[in-house]
């Protein structure tokens, strides 16, 4: 059995086509483009990375993107009267500081800071609870986990009465993923640092999400014949000549010979990631106060 590649870049490119076309209609007929800002506190290159990766896709969008570059040395005070602008800004209808931030500020204050309305990342206590609740059309869903259901969808995989294991129980990952897999009907396992016989587990997975941050950690022996793969996981790793490359959290070599389905590192959540985030962009900007009298002005 060889598996079947999941392609996200496919899948993506197709979703910011359709944000792309939606958001022109929407300035049309409202005149409102929507806005995204980005904080990058500090120089980390990963971030700085992801932030430009953000800021393109948002502009081929058609979506107004605004990047605020603060110093490593900023203090929390400092930050929370920017989040507390952008709250306050018309034009911006999604807000995402990127993580991690510096040790002097607390990362929980800043989050809890983001209008709710505008946490287009999903990682206010709020959205985080309506997701735990399932009130998805009233919320913004963490764009990672909402790129994996999309995927599935995608490829076509029937989750209801599913058994979904999911590797990794992080609140940006691991649990939403859970959520909104436990939503869709499957019967949910998540599987963690203190679980045993860990093997036992994933081996009964119809749907298998690994996100533990190791490389190759998932091998063929903790693989159903014929799961559904989805790999997380973004690790650098340094190959025999020095050479640097990037590796799932799944062992595709290996998984690659016993799965049904498998998403490659790179080309498979990832992309996924900023379409959703884009998604909820466009999502943001229906919602805010003013966008349907300005439409309905127009017409």
């Amino acid at each position: 059995m060889t598996a079947r590649p999941i392609d996200g870049r496919e899948i993506a490119a197709r979703i910011r086509a359709g944000v792309a076309a939606e958001a022109a209609a929407l300035e049309r007929s409202s005149g409102i483009r929507p806005g995204l800002a980005a904080v990058l506190v500090g120089d980390d290159p990963a971030s700085a990375t992801y932030v430009k990766m953000k800021r393109k896709a948002c502009e081929e969008a058609g979506l107004a993107s605004r990047v605020i570059r603060l110093p490593a040395e900023t203090s929390q005070e400092e930050l929370l009267s920017r989040v507390t602008e952008l709250n306050a800004d018309p034009g911006i209808h999604g807000i995402l500081v990127q993580l991690p931030l510096p040790t002097q500020i607390d990362e929980r204050a800043v989050v809890r800071a983001v209008d709710p309305d505008k946490d287009v990342d999903g990682f206010h206590p709020l959205n985080v609870g309506r997701v735990a609740l399932g009130e998805l059309d009233e919320t913004f869903v963490p764009a990672t986990p909402a790129g994996i259901l999309r995927l599935l969808d995608e490829t076509g995989v029937e989750l209801r009465g599913a058994e979904a294991v999911v590797l990794g129980r992080s609140a940006i990952v691991g649990l939403p993923t859970a959520l909104l897999l436990l939503h869709r009907s499957a019967t949910v396992t998540i599987c963690h640092s203190g679980t045993r016989d860990l093997a036992s587990h994933t081996r009964r997975a119809d749907v298998l999400v690994a996100a533990v941050g190791k490389p190759g950690f998932v091998t063929a022996a903790m693989v159903k014949p014929g799961a559904t793969v989805i790999d997380v996981g973004i690790n650098r790793v340094t190959d025999g000549d020095g050479k640097p490359r990037l590796v799932g959290d799944v062992d595709f070599d290996q998984v690659s010979n016993v799965a049904g389905w498998l998403t490659p590192v790179p080309g498979g959540v990832g992309p996924m990631t900023i379409a959703m985030l884009l998604e909820n962009t466009l999502a943001a900007a229906r919602r805010a106060p003013g966008v349907m009298g300005a439409a309905e002005a127009r017409r």
